[in-house]
């Protein structure tokens, strides 16, 4: 499992990536330069700044809250699903089973 990085050193990765972007000859240079700075790779600057860029609606793509919706409703969904194959097993028990007057 990736580990959990800091949103706060996010923000300021993919904040120094815009600010500074006009004093390097490529977006590349620029993350690559602040990736260094702040001791992060640069693949994840790079996706940082990329889902930053959607998040904004200036790139098209699934946006963060998009995305934490469908992990939620995914995980609710499995859930449920759980739930009913727990009462269709009690259901299934109960209805084998003979009542008081059965014995």
């Amino acid at each position: 499992m990736p580990k959990s990085i800091d949103p706060q050193l996010r923000a300021r990765c993919v904040r120094l990536v815009r600010e500074h972007q006009q004093e390097y000859p490529t977006v590349t240079a620029a993350v690559t330069a602040v990736a260094r700075q702040e001791g992060v790779s640069r693949e994840s600057v790079r996706r940082w700044l990329a889902q930053a860029e959607v998040d904004d609606g200036a790139r098209p793509g699934i946006t963060s809250e998009e995305s934490a919706e469908v992990k939620r409703l995914k995980s609710e969904n499995r859930r449920l699903r759980e739930d009913n194959e727990i009462l269709r097993r009690a259901s299934i028990f109960f209805a084998g089973e003979p009542g008081p007057r059965g014995r």
